[in-house]
């Protein structure tokens, strides 16, 4: 596009551009230039003189540019004019043309804007691809995470047949009540995950300890509590962006009391999403079967959790769990 009050000027432009194979638009002010641009589109060149009726060249600049930022602008400048061509390369035009203009430089300086716009464009789209490809790596390297993960849990759970599937339902437990708790989001997702990786650190107890039919000594309740720490050791390299999920996988044995492992951590500082964890696990835990015991039934697990509300147990956590399965005859199967 040329904008110019100067009819000749216009047209000896548009004539130089089309032997480009380039086809032109052209517009005897800037408001008539924004008002074709508005009905047409963007243009990918436009040449405009700077002093010009209605709207001058450094206001149609401004104007031009706010609303097609990838537009490129050539400023027409008289000899005296070259302060104000430098203001509108500050404003964002690519280059400007003294007059009386000489026919190799339109070309010259054409080719030159047109070029210039090309390495924009180039670059915002190799950007916006990198940034696209970045973040499917991340999506693909997490699936892969989770694959792996999920791949040691179900090692796990190989090792202890009395505890087949207590990940994946104390993931589902935990999820609904949170729920109940307000958690939304990559907050609710990470209740989740750190429900189904709560116990990996049993990967490295001894399966002597984990299939004992008897209770266990000192010695081996010390060997076992150490799965919570080790558990989060495992993890800690590859869920920096989930602090929740370590924080279940080392917390969701801690007490309310302070009687828990393996900190000791007492009230409001056992992180809540381990805490939520902790009752769902409990209930799990009693209601099946285990090497040392038979199950209990639903609604002793539910009484038990209430008696212990409060000393063991965050008795608005054990009231959301109620809430998220009021009916507990029937919770074993309402997941």
């Amino acid at each position: 596009m040329v904008v110019d009050d100067d009819a000749q000027v216009r047209h000896s432009l548009a004539r130089v551009i089309e032997t480009h194979g380039l086809a032109t638009t052209e517009a005897g002010s800037g408001t008539e230039a924004l008002a074709i641009l508005e009905r047409d589109g963007e243009v990918p060149l436009v040449i405009s003189d700077i002093y010009m009726p209605e709207m001058d060249g450094v206001t149609f600049l401004r104007e031009a540019l706010s609303r097609y930022p990838d537009m490129a602008i050539v400023m027409l400048t008289g000899v005296a004019e070259v302060a104000t061509a430098v203001e509108c390369l500050k404003l964002g035009a690519l280059d400007y043309i003294s007059k009386p203009v000489l026919i190799e430089e339109v070309r010259a300086r054409v080719d030159k804007a047109l070029e210039k716009r090309d390495l924009v464009l180039q670059n915002r789209f190799y950007q916006q691809h990198l940034e696209s490809r970045v973040r499917e790596l991340d999506r693909r390297n997490k699936e892969s995470l989770i694959n792996g993960v999920q791949t040691l849990v179900h090692a796990l759970e190989a090792k202890d047949a009395y505890t087949s599937g207590h990940s994946a339902r104390v993931s589902r437990y935990a999820v609904k009540t949170a729920v109940h708790l307000g958690y939304t989001g990559d907050r609710l997702e990470q209740i989740r995950l750190g429900g189904e990786l709560h116990d990996i650190g049993k990967i490295g107890t001894r399966e002597d300890i984990l299939n004992k039919p008897g209770t266990l000594t000192a010695e081996e309740f010390q060997h076992i509590k150490g799965h919570a720490a080790l558990g989060e050791r495992i993890l800690a390299p590859f869920m920096g962006e989930s602090p929740s999920v370590l924080r279940i996988v080392r917390s969701h044995h801690e007490r309310l009391d302070g009687a828990g492992f393996p900190d000791g951590l007492a009230g409001d500082a056992i992180p809540h999403e381990a805490r939520i964890v902790s009752v769902v696990d409990a209930f799990d835990a009693m209601t099946t079967n285990r090497a040392y015991r038979p199950p209990r039934t639903p609604l002793d697990a539910v009484d038990e959790l209430r008696r212990c509300a409060g000393t063991h147990f965050d008795a608005g956590v054990v009231e959301a769990f109620l809430r998220a399965f009021p009916d507990p005859a029937a919770l074993l199967i309402s997941v």
